[in-house]
């Protein structure tokens, strides 16, 4: 920091504060963003852009190439974590051939709002079809995920004639950043918890005058979607989840005593296999950031230290992403990789975004994948590389108002992200049958 001592959230808001009064915000620190905008439209919604500066990105590629780096692990494959050679190729691209302002142009040629709800901002791209009857859908990220994550459904989603589909699959999109992720508010206070979002997002879809819409979500996005289903808030007709919370309770009772039971279809075995696999190693970085998301601090100082924990989500995201640096392809490219990690770093949401694991622990609303009694209809897509692929015969059983199921073919846990041409169809799927009231 060269000119003040001010935290990075103080700087957000006087930036923000500045751009609202028509104020040139030159005196901001040069390692934040140098254009961070919103200024006031109807019904307290901003239109909102970000530019990083350019000493911003310089500080980024003189961290990146000053890493320190670990001893190799010891082991052949992952067990002991993220390998070596995967974070030393990510650091050599993120360094020498990462271009952030490709991902900020596209970014910023989406309509981007501002809007202040229950005392915090809330950052969302809004992006209505041209087709007049098309349906609301609000879509909700995840951790480690954000925004980038929908920006390849973005245009065949609200645009479906000119990619592949009818004027009948048409949605108007809402894509919000958590609190305390992306280019939202960083809550200063505790109890920012998935029903409190789901109440947020509720009054999101008021204030953009939206009367009848559907809401869909993974992972955190998930855990939102849900809760906005159990609240029932005025015009959420359904939802859609590729991360359902459909585990029934004699599973998890099995799953704590270590031995399947007796009777189980083989996509239920393979199911508590796969949870069963992810409870015993993959949940690490959850217990760190439900206990003590503070004490990482490294995830706010060194880009590569945060590329790595954010890598380290789940095991076959991970080997994914380990065959992406090691030049395979994939779904997901190097660039999609470190676009996301990118704005995690430039916004630095680290921390921040961790403390939703600690306020969900500490406020509890439900174990993850236990199954929370929604009434209203639901669709679901099983994909097989998610953390764990849940059958149809529990998607029944934890959603009576099932109005679709289907099985992916390919994809894991960032779904809209890594398979974006299914997602699309998935969708279209989904809703068909609420598009038009009865």
């Amino acid at each position: 920091m060269t000119e003040s001592k001010e935290t990075v959230d103080q700087d957000r808001r006087r930036l923000l504060a500045a751009a609202t009064a028509g104020v040139a915000a030159a005196s901001a620190s040069s390692l934040l963003p140098s254009r961070l905008s919103a200024t006031p439209q109807g019904d307290g919604i901003r239109p909102f852009r970000f530019e990083a500066s350019e000493d911003q990105l310089a500080d980024l590629r003189r961290r990146v190439a000053a890493t320190r780096w670990p001893d190799k692990e010891q082991v052949a494959d992952e067990t002991q974590g993220v390998r070596l050679a995967t974070v030393q190729s990510l650091a050599q691209h993120w360094q020498t051939s990462h271009d952030w302002r490709a991902v900020e142009a596209r970014l910023n040629a989406w309509p981007q709002f501002m809007t202040e709800i229950d005392g915090l901002d809330i950052h969302f791209i809004h992006v209505r079809s041209k087709h007049e009857n098309a349906l609301p859908m609000i879509v909700t990220h995840g951790w480690p995920g954000s925004i980038i994550e929908q920006m390849k459904i973005i245009g065949p989603l609200t645009d479906p004639t000119a990619h592949g589909g009818t004027e009948a699959d048409a949605f108007h999109l809402v894509v919000p950043s958590l609190p305390g992720y992306g280019f939202s508010g960083k809550p200063t206070e505790v109890g920012w918890n998935p029903p409190r979002i789901a109440k947020a997002w509720a009054v999101l879809m008021q204030r953009l005058g939206y009367a009848r819409y559907v809401a869909q979500g993974g992972d955190w996005g998930n855990a939102v979607t849900e809760h906005m289903a159990l609240q029932q808030p005025p015009g959420l007709i359904g939802i859609h989840t590729n991360m359902p919370a459909a585990v029934p309770a004699e599973i998890n009772k099995s799953l704590a005593a270590g031995t399947p039971p007796g009777g189980l279809s083989p996509d239920e075995l393979d199911a508590w296999n796969q949870l069963d696999f992810f409870n015993k190693n993959g949940l690490g970085y959850a217990i760190e950031m439900n206990n003590r998301p503070q004490t990482l601090y490294a995830l706010a100082d060194s880009p590569v230290g945060l590329a790595a924990w954010m890598i380290d989500h789940d095991d076959r995201s991970e080997k994914m992403i380990a065959r992406v640096f090691a030049g395979q392809t994939e779904g997901l490219s190097k660039d999609d990789i470190l676009d996301n990690i990118t704005l995690y770093w430039l916004t630095n949401t680290g921390i921040s975004s961790a403390r939703l694991y600690w306020d969900n622990a500490h406020h509890p609303t439900g174990g993850f994948f236990d199954v929370r009694g929604i009434t209203i209809p639901v669709a679901v897509t099983a994909f097989p590389d998610e953390i764990y692929t849940a059958p149809q015969s529990w998607a029944e059983k934890a959603y009576p108002k099932l109005i679709h199921y289907n099985k992916a073919p390919k994809g894991g846990h960032f779904a809209a992200w890594e398979q974006p041409t299914f997602f699309v169809e998935e969708m279209r799927a989904s809703f068909k049958s609420l598009r038009n009231p009865t």
